[in-house]
């Protein structure tokens, strides 16, 4: 087997804990990134006009914000089409660089889907620290995506040179790190059993790509408008 030298400032470990169903729209900034109304990854609000994912994550053509149950047309949900990918130029497929920008047509927001602030460039994910694991995934390879939102607290942990084996898989989905602010998105897990407490579950660093993803935002030219419009129930 192969084998991969991550440090800390590209990656996030997480030690296994528990998934609970979510409190509806808890999270209103997450988002089910679907293709022919199927979930294929979650993402993150992050700018009215553009949501964070991974780069492994192939061919969505809808962002679905304000949702709980994906399974249903619940009226609090937008459906908007995707304009533009911006996957991270050095991504190849493998495990470096998984991350991506997705621009959405132009649209009005419901001013409950609310936007979550980045963290700062290159700041540290300190060891032992509890964070939250939210997503619509799989749990397992022959389990389907969820319906409803759920979540997870786990513990971040550290190595400083950690060797990591390909003996992972990527995840068809995406789980999301929150420390306060947005720390990671998915980058794989162990094949088979990702459930498994004797390994982590691993993210790619949100703030070690600040400066990419602000770069990027800034090329595109802010199109969306919030709407005083809500929903009932």
């Amino acid at each position: 087997h192969k084998f991969r030298y991550f440090t800390e400032k590209e990656i996030v470990l997480i030690l296994h804990s528990f998934l609970i169903e979510a409190k509806p729209h808890s999270r209103p900034y997450m988002a089910s990134l679907q293709y022919q109304e199927h979930h294929s990854c979650g993402g993150m609000l992050i700018r009215e006009d553009f949501v964070l994912t991974a780069a492994h994550c192939k061919g969505p053509s809808t962002v679905v914000l304000g949702a709980h149950d994906i399974s249903k047309k619940e009226k609090s949900q937008q459906r908007i089409k995707v304009a533009k990918y911006y996957p991270h130029p050095k991504f190849s497929g493998k495990y470096d660089y998984d991350i991506m920008l997705l621009k959405v047509k132009e649209y009005q927001i419901l001013y409950q889907n609310k936007t979550i602030k980045l963290p700062k460039k290159n700041g540290k994910t300190p060891a032992n620290v509890k964070c939250h694991v939210v997503g619509w995934g799989r749990t397992g390879n022959d389990l389907r995506p969820s319906n409803v939102l759920k979540e997870a607290t786990e513990k971040t942990q550290f190595s400083s040179d950690l060797c990591v084996a390909y003996l992972f898989l990527y995840l068809s989905i995406y789980r999301s790190v929150f420390y306060f602010l947005p720390q990671g998105v998915t980058a794989f897990i162990m094949k088979d059993n990702c459930n498994n407490p004797k390994y982590p579950h691993v993210f790619t660093k949100v703030n070690f790509f600040i400066a990419w993803m602000k770069e990027k935002m800034k090329e595109e030219r802010f199109v969306a408008r919030v709407t005083t419009q809500s929903f009932t129930g």
